[in-house]
C-alpha cells in the first residue's frame, strides 16, 4: 500500500473532458490530451490494497488492480504494464470503453467515490505504448496446428492473440473491410479513435496472426470447408441480430437501425465517405432505446448537426444513489449516469421536450406517422408505469424525420449461413449452445463472446476470448492446460 492515508487525504479526480462546445465540432476523443498522466499516481495511491479485493471479483478478467495501482503510485510504469497485460490483452480498449464494474466493486465505494481504476488502466496502457513496453510476442516455436477464428471483435482478437502466442497458426476471418468488429464500426470515433485498434492489429500481425477481411464465412467461404481445413474453429461473430420495433408506421422511410446508422459515421471519419447518407444534419432525430448504443447515436447525431435529438428510455429514471436492498455493494448498480453524449445534449439543449439531458424516461413508442411521400415525420409515445402499462392521458407526439432504433441484439445473425451450414445447436434465446469447455455440438468448433453469451460488455468479450483460447489449446495439445481461463461459459456478473 503506497500511501496508507491516500484514500483519506486524496479526493477522486477523473480525466478531464474537453469543453462541450469544442469537442462536438470534431470526432477526436473527448478527453483533454495529456491531462490524465499528472493525476494518475496520486489517484492510484487511493487504492487500499484490500485483503479481499472485490474489484477482482467484479472484473471478469481478474485484473490485478491493487498490484498495478501500487506500481503506478510508485511510477514504475514498466512493471505496471506487465501486470496489466498479464490478464488483459487490450487494456487501451477497456480503459476507454468498459463501464468499469471493477469500480462498483471497489471497497472504497462502500462509502466514498471509488478509485479511478478505469483511468489508471488507460494511463498504463497508453504509457506502455509510448515507452515501447508492448512489443510483439511471437511464439518460440510453432505447434503445427491451425485455427480459424471467425469474427474480429474483442473476443475474436483476444482468442487469436492467445492462440498465436501459444504457437498455433491462426487466421482471423472478418466480413467487414477492416479488422475490429463493433469496435471498428459500432463505437464512435469520439469514444475511441481507431488508431488504437490499428496499432493492436499490427502487433498481432507481427506475432504471426493472419487476417482475412471482406470475407463472410458461410457465403464467401464455405463454413464446413473452413472447418475441414483447420484443426479447430472458433466462432466469435458477436450478437448482431438486432431487435425490431413492431409498431404501426415502422415501414416508413427514415426509420433505421442504430447499426445501419453508426457505421456510416465511422466510415466518414475513416475517409471512405465524404458524408453519411443517413446524416442527422438539420433533422429532428428520435432514438428509441436507452442503452449505450442509443447514447452513441446521440453523440453522433449532435456532431452531425441535428436540429434536435431526443432519446427514449422505457425504464423509469434511476436514482442517483445505490439501492442497497435491490443492488447491494459490490454489484453493478443501475444509477442515473451522465455519459459524454448526454452531457453534450444537456449543455447544448438538443431536446427541449426531454426530462433530463436528452432523455425521456418511462417512454414507450406507440406508432409512427409520415407524409404523403412515405417518410416519417412524427413519433407518438405514451408514458408507462413500472410494469410497462400505458398511463392514461400521457400521450404526446415528437417531431421526427430520422428515427434510430437502438433496442439491443438477440444473438448472432444467421443470414450468412454459417450456423446452419455447420449445424450448430442454438439456445432457446438464439445464441450458440456450448458445453462447459466452450465446445459446440460440432467436434472441433468452439464459440465465444456475444455469439454464445449474448449481448454483453467488452471486458466480458475479452475474458471469453482468453478462456476459449485456453479450451482450444487444451483440445489441440491433448488436455495440457497452458493458457489462463479467467471465466467459464456459464459465469455471469455478480447480482444480489
Amino acid at each position: 500500500m503506497a500511501d496508507p492515508r491516500g484514500f483519506l487525504t486524496t479526493p477522486r479526480r477523473d480525466w478531464p473532458r474537453r469543453p462541450v462546445e469544442e469537442r462536438v465540432r470534431d470526432w477526436n476523443e473527448i478527453h483533454v490530451p495529456g491531462a490524465l498522466l499528472p493525476l494518475v499516481a496520486p489517484q492510484a495511491g487511493r487504492c487500499m490494497d484490500c485483503g479481499v479485493p472485490f474489484c477482482h471479483e467484479a472484473c471478469p478478467l481478474g485484473n490485478l488492480i491493487p498490484e498495478w495501482n501500487d506500481l503506478v503510485s510508485r511510477e514504475d510504469w514498466r512493471a505496471a504494464a506487465e501486470r496489466l497485460h498479464a490478464t488483459n490483452n487490450f487494456p487501451e480498449f477497456t480503459g476507454r470503453l468498459c463501464p468499469a464494474p471493477c469500480e462498483a466493486g471497489c471497497v472504497l465505494a462502500i462509502n466514498q467515490p471509488a478509485v479511478t481504476i478505469k483511468n489508471v488502466e488507460c494511463a498504463v496502457a497508453d504509457r506502455a505504448w509510448a515507452e515501447g513496453f508492448v512489443p510483439p510476442v511471437p511464439p518460440e516455436r510453432l505447434s503445427g496446428r491451425t485455427v480459424a477464428v471467425v469474427g474480429s471483435g474483442p473476443a475474436g482478437l483476444a482468442a487469436a492473440q492467445q492462440l498465436t502466442r501459444a504457437g498455433h497458426t491462426v487466421a482471423v476471418y472478418e466480413r467487414d473491410d477492416r479488422i475490429g468488429g463493433l469496435m471498428r464500426y459500432g463505437i464512435p470515433e469520439f469514444k475511441m479513435e481507431k488508431r488504437h485498434v490499428d496499432r493492436r492489429v499490427e502487433q498481432m500481425r507481427a506475432e504471426g496472426t493472419r487476417f482475412r477481411t471482406s470475407t463472410t464465412v458461410g457465403r464467401d467461404v464455405d463454413a464446413a470447408e473452413l472447418r475441414a481445413r483447420h484443426d479447430a474453429l472458433v466462432i466469435a461473430t458477436g450478437a448482431t441480430a438486432w431487435r425490431e420495433l413492431p409498431v404501426p408506421g415502422r415501414e416508413l422511410a427514415g426509420i433505421h437501425q442504430a447499426m445501419e446508422y453508426l457505421p456510416l459515421a465511422n466510415r466518414v471519419c475513416a475517409g471512405d465517405l465524404e458524408s453519411s447518407p443517413l446524416s442527422a444534419a438539420g433533422r429532428h432525430v428520435v432514438i428509441v432505446g436507452g442503452g449505450d448504443t442509443g447514447a452513441d447515436c446521440l453523440g453522433t447525431a449532435v456532431r452531425e448537426g441535428a436540429a434536435s435529438v431526443t432519446q427514449l428510455d422505457i425504464h423509469a429514471r434511476p436514482g442517483a444513489e445505490r439501492d442497497d436492498d435491490a443492488e447491494p455493494w459490490p454489484t453493478y448498480p443501475r444509477l442515473y449516469r451522465l455519459s459524454v453524449a448526454h452531457e453534450e445534449a444537456r449543455d447544448l439543449r438538443t431536446a427541449p421536450a426531454a426530462d433530463a439531458d436528452a432523455r425521456l424516461f418511462s417512454a414507450s413508442t406507440l406508432r409512427f406517422t409520415g407524409d404523403a411521400d412515405g417518410r416519417v415525420r412524427s413519433l407518438h409515445l405514451v408514458e408507462v408505469d413500472a410494469d410497462r402499462r400505458p398511463v392514461a392521458g400521457t400521450g404526446r407526439t415528437l417531431p421526427a424525420d430520422l428515427v434510430l432504433l437502438a433496442l439491443g441484439f438477440s444473438g448472432p445473425d444467421r443470414a450468412d449461413g454459417l450456423i446452419d451450414r455447420l449445424g450448430l445447436a442454438l439456445e432457446p434465446r438464439g445464441t450458440i449452445a456450448r458445453d462447459a469447455g466452450f465446445a459446440t455440438n460440432v467436434p472441433g468448433v468452439f464459440a465465444a463472446g456475444d455469439a454464445a453469451r449474448g449481448q454483453s460488455l467488452i471486458v466480458w468479450a475479452i475474458a471469453e476470448g482468453r478462456a476459449v483460447a485456453a479450451a482450444v489449446d487444451r483440445h489441440l495439445t491433448g488436455g495440457t492446460a497452458r493458457l489462463p481461463a479467467p471465466i467459464g461459459p456459464y459465469d455471469r456478473p455478480m447480482t444480489a
